[in-house]
């Protein structure tokens, strides 16, 4: 039965050599071809000889080059024999196309970074020979990468805070995105790890400051940012203060509030008083003391409020001086104040008639001035023309009789008008 199939396949042979022209390569056209793929994903290396007419593609056989040189078969498909997988390749690899004669692309189902390398498509035709096409595959891995933070207090020296690492074919390229003032390492690793390492010395002031990591690689579109936030742990730091306002002898719900900033947060608030124990009538909610009657003199004191956390513990004072006396002081200043500002009014109005009185009295003085200066002016025109002057006489004429007159007695000389 053998030997009948071998005769077929030989006359087939012969019919086919009566006409013959070498076919083409469809893909890949160059001879040798190089191609990129990622890693899990499945990558297919082209392979298409187009027979002419009178050419036969017998036999299609993929093979990986090794190192050294050698050949390590894959697949092989003959036009008249079953398919051939070799080895490790089974359950890894097929043929695109049912007919591999046709179309002889090849496809590795779940790519992994050791299929890396070179490969050759091989192709015996009759009567044509072989041909071949070389295609050499390089194996991308998209990046894995992370932000390892370090525990950080402050008042520590410099040290590292936060280290970004990221392994990748090829090695990935790292920076960091941040306003912090600090410095960054750059580490290689191998087998394309890689890390950066960021320092500077830990403040309060930089908690919950951006410190992103980037991650750059030829199979991301953009550059993979990794978003961290500086933690650094500090001691509380608190303060007290009074929303009551000021405190005096017989104020209702008056209360005292520590407020405090602590990383982490802080477990305990403890509230004393330097004197002694918390008077009586005194409740303490949190961050609150709270007096739940009106103020005596006995809550004079120093007010103490301890806060504490993991990395340590914060203090804070308020002191309450409370005086018998100066409760009744109080209330003397406010009728002070009160009878200042009904007095005001009356004295502005009493200065503003004085004022007027005296403005008045100032142009009553001036006015009698004015005429008499005028009286004499008009008996010294008298004197010097005495035709003019009317037969009854003048109206002023018995004021002419003054032996002396104002201006005399201040020497003054008045000149004629001319």
């Amino acid at each position: 039965m053998d030997s009948i199939r071998t005769q077929i396949n030989v006359l087939i042979l012969l019919l086919l050599t009566v006409v013959s022209v070498q076919g083409d390569f469809l893909e890949p056209v160059e001879p040798d071809f190089t191609q990129h793929s990622m890693t899990d994903i499945q990558t297919r290396l082209p392979c298409h000889y187009q027979a002419k007419e009178g050419e036969q593609v017998v036999q299609v056989t993929w093979n990986k080059i090794l190192p050294n040189g050698d050949k390590d078969p894959i697949i092989m498909a003959h036009f008249t024999d079953e398919l051939t997988v070799f080895g490790r390749y089974s359950g890894r690899v097929k043929f695109e196309n049912n007919i591999p004669i046709l179309n002889s692309a090849l496809l590795l189902l779940k790519t992994e970074v050791s299929d890396e390398g070179s490969y050759s498509c091989h192709i015996s035709t009759f009567p044509n020979g072989n041909f071949e096409r070389n295609i050499d595959l390089t194996v991308w891995s998209v990046p894995i990468s992370e932000v390892v933070p370090e525990s950080l207090v402050e008042g520590q020296p410099s040290s590292v805070v936060a280290t970004c690492r990221a392994t990748g074919r090829p090695a990935p390229k790292l920076s960091w995105d941040t306003d912090l003032p600090g410095t960054s390492q750059f580490k290689v690793s191998g087998n394309g790890t890689v890390s950066s390492q960021f320092s500077l010395q830990p403040l309060r002031s930089l908690n919950g400051k951006k410190l992103d990591c980037m991650v750059s690689h030829p199979s991301l579109e953009k550059p993979h940012r990794i978003s961290y936030n500086l933690v650094v742990q500090y001691p509380p730091d608190p303060s007290i203060s009074s929303p009551s306002g000021h405190l005096h002898i017989g104020m209702e719900k008056a209360e005292l509030v520590c407020e405090y900033k602590g990383n982490p947060e802080p477990q305990s608030i403890i509230w004393k008083r330097r004197e002694g124990d918390l008077p009586d009538g005194v409740s303490v909610t949190g961050k609150k003391l709270t007096f739940d009657r009106a103020l005596r003199l006995d809550d004079s004191g120093v007010y103490d409020c301890e806060v504490r956390n993991a990395v340590g513990t914060g203090k804070a004072n308020y002191a309450i001086s409370l005086s018998a006396c100066l409760s009744e002081r109080n209330l003397t200043k406010k009728n002070e104040i009160q009878q200042i500002i009904y007095l005001r009014p009356v004295g502005e109005m009493y200065i503003s008639y004085t004022l007027m009185g005296v403005l008045i009295l100032y142009g009553v003085i001036l006015t009698i001035l004015y005429c008499r200066l005028r009286m004499h002016l008009s008996k010294k025109m008298g004197a010097r023309s005495p035709e003019k002057q009317p037969a009854g006489g003048d109206i002023y004429e018995d004021l002419t009789s003054r032996s002396a007159d104002t201006y005399e007695t201040i020497n003054m000389t008045l000149k004629p008008i001319t």
